[in-house]
């Protein structure tokens, strides 16, 4: 058996076993899940219509680190859909600051992501929102059925979970089905991604593109052993461009700086970051009128000629500018942009392991020295009100 083309004894004894397969496996993931949200179909319409319905609610789409960034690819298609105030909120700033966050006049719908539900601030988020909302109900998306969340979850009033497939719970360090698995379900509750086999069989033909066609191609740029990467997206590509920057970030220790911004957005001093041993991503969206900006900072970095290599990754060819460094997704062309975060998160995950191997780390567990950890630790969570 082999994951990401390299045998599985390899993997075994390189420490990288479980995030491989977990990175692989998505494709063959999404259509279990969109079958369990397919089932619950009934009882989540029962559940949400009534609070959608509602010109007064405010949805909230929290977690943290990776979770919190399903929300952040969530909230603009979402608030578009509904027309209602949608909210990304890491957990790990409503903690921090509940007020600054939780309004109590405001009915409000809390939707937690979760892969362990093991997070003191999963769990503190949850408790909080009950504290300072008047009106609060709760949508939970978790991928450990014995998680803290779950349990929790089941005790608490106005509240629906969706567990997801055991094999969401990833049991390397890296977010990584848990994390597609999770937006897949939450945007096909929502209605955001359309229901049905054939909608989330468009979805993963190019992520398994991704993972034969394209991969010689990330094992090239692994080998690169680039210093900086830099993921940029707009819209619902943003937070999927936050999330591409933390796979780096975790899979390589640290060793490879990472970071995000929007196309329009880099310009404005980020772009500095750029030296000769730079690539930059840029995430192509759908939508015709966000991707001609897209194109133009496209253009503009690659006349620069300062970054080592300028990847553009896309759905639909680009018209008028070909290039040896832009990777079309087959079958992607005429998907939403969310749809999109789905087959783009598998590239920027395969990228990241193969730069871990390359790196000579440990995927399954890339920061030998233990100051980070799968399940956070070591995180005290204080009474509302209190003072040092």
């Amino acid at each position: 058996m082999e994951y990401l083309g390299i045998p599985q004894e390899h993997l075994e004894k390189a420490g990288g076993y479980w995030t491989a397969r977990e990175i692989a496996q998505q494709p063959a993931i999404w259509p279990q899940i969109e079958c369990l949200i397919s089932a619950q179909a009934a009882a989540a319409r029962a559940f949400l219509e009534p609070l959608l319905r509602r010109s007064d609610l405010r949805i909230v789409l929290t977690g943290a680190g990776t979770s919190a960034f399903v929300g952040e690819c969530m909230a603009p298609a979402l608030a578009a859909k509904t027309g209602l105030r949608v909210d990304a909120v890491a957990t790990t700033d409503l903690v921090g600051s509940p007020m600054s966050w939780l309004k109590s006049e405001a009915p409000t719908l809390l939707v937690s992501f979760a892969r362990s539900g093991n997070s003191p601030e999963s769990v503190a988020a949850l408790d909080l929102a009950n504290e300072c909302v008047q009106e609060c109900h709760h949508l939970i998306f978790t991928c450990n059925a014995e998680g803290a969340l779950n349990r929790l979850g089941r005790g608490t009033p106005k509240t629906r979970i969706v567990l997801l497939p055991a094999e969401t719970n990833d049991r390397g360090f890296a977010m990584t089905s848990s994390f597609s698995g999770m937006l897949l379900a939450a945007a096909l509750t929502f209605g955001l991604i359309a229901s049905g086999a054939e909608s989330v069989a468009e979805i993963a033909r190019p992520a398994r593109d991704v993972l034969t066609g394209t991969l010689p191609l990330i094992a090239t740029l692994a080998r690169e052993r680039f210093e900086r990467i830099v993921y940029l997206g707009s819209n619902v590509l943003k937070g999927l461009a936050r999330e591409a920057a933390l796979k780096t970030l975790e899979l390589s220790d640290g060793r490879v700086v990472a970071i995000s911004d929007t196309p329009l957005g880099f310009r404005h001093g980020p772009k500095t970051i750029i030296n000769g041993r730079s690539l930059v991503v840029v995430l192509l969206c759908n939508d015709p009128y966000t991707r001609r900006y897209e194109i133009d900072l496209l253009g503009e970095l690659r006349a620069d000629g300062v970054a080592a290599r300028v990847l553009a990754l896309t759905a639909q060819p680009i018209h008028g500018r070909p290039h040896a460094d832009d990777v079309a997704l087959s079958g992607a062309g005429a998907a939403s942009d969310l749809a999109l975060c789905l087959p783009y998160a598998v590239f920027a995950q395969s990228l990241a392991f193969l730069q871990s191997l390359d790196l000579g780390l440990s995927p399954d567990v890339p920061n030998a020295r233990g100051t980070v950890s799968r399940v956070v630790r070591g995180v005290t969570i204080y009474p509302l009100g209190s003072a040092g």
